[in-house]
């Protein structure tokens, strides 16, 4: 199970899952329904699902692509520690879990459980053929605010886009930041990323858009929520200006010339962010 937890870097799901929790209870509210255990686990079970089935194609796919790159020939597959056959069927298991769980939530979710997918495990091809890749990984996790908020409403709402939106372009910026790492190795092995497509310099300047994209999509969806729920107050403002806060450090730890830090940058000030938004929001919300 070590090794399976290694494989898709469980820890990461820190990332999306907090604005699928805050977005779970802004549509409880909303809704006007009770608070459901119930559906909480399977709202948490179909996030765990999703992602892990998608970091589990994404090691499967590019096993040879990760063989050749000393940064992650020590990953599970091409270390030999997971085979390519047990990976894959763990993939489908996942896969199969997802869809399942969504049958116990509502229709909706149910019918639209295959696009999900498709786009969460299509992001693994992208890079073969656009440096759009980016926004496709970050329009998977975008997913995670909306899909909680069709568990509980069963119908589609502007402010959960918005969230989502904000999630989308958050993600796609710093995983530009973190392909910085594979600008040489992405270019000569005619792989598909910002990074070899613009180079250091003009990537970090995308990464910056992206992020100040990201920013105005919060600053809007926190001001609906304050006009969806008389219940907002003053700590979802806080929740949104560290958030903000924390895309601005970021861009202070990683130079075009000096990427040192970029671990620092992707798993720490994201995570943190994540994780400080998805808090103080419920906590504003019930209390």
């Amino acid at each position: 199970m070590k090794h399976y937890l290694s494989l898709v870097t469980f820890t990461h799901t820190i990332f999306a899952m907090p604005f699928a929790l805050a977005s779970f209870v802004m549509a409880t509210l909303y809704h006007g329904a009770g608070f459901s255990w119930t559906l909480l686990i399977h709202v948490v079970l179909c996030m765990v699902f999703a992602r892990t089935a998608a970091m589990g194609f994404n090691r499967w796919l590019d096993r040879d692509i990760d063989a050749n790159n000393p940064r992650t020939k020590v990953r599970e597959i091409p270390a030999g520690i997971v085979s390519p056959k047990a990976a894959l069927v763990f993939v489908i298991v996942n896969c199969l879990l997802f869809i399942a769980t969504t049958w116990f939530i509502n229709p909706l979710c149910f019918y639209l459980s295959p696009v999900a997918l498709l786009v969460v495990l299509g992001y693994s091809y992208t890079k073969r053929f656009t440096w759009l890749c980016h926004l496709v990984l970050g329009l998977g996790l975008g997913l995670a605010p909306v899909g909680a908020w069709l568990a509980v409403t069963g119908s589609f709402a502007l402010m959960p886009v918005l969230f989502g939106t904000a999630v989308l372009f958050w993600t796609a910026g710093f995983d530009v930041i973190y392909a910085l790492q594979d600008e040489e190795f992405d270019r000569s092995n005619r792989l598909y990323s910002m990074p070899a497509f613009l180079g250091k310099t003009k990537a970090l300047r995308v990464s910056e858009i992206l992020h100040v994209v990201s920013a105005c999509a919060m600053l809007a969806a926190t001001y609906l929520l304050h006009q969806y729920l008389p219940q907002a107050g003053w700590l979802s403002w806080v929740a949104a200006a560290v958030f903000l806060g924390l895309l601005v450090y970021q861009h202070s730890l990683v130079k075009p010339n000096d990427l040192s830090r970029v671990n620092r940058a992707f798993f720490t000030s994201n995570g943190v962010a994540s994780a400080v938004f998805g808090v103080l929001t419920v906590v504003d919300l019930l209390t």
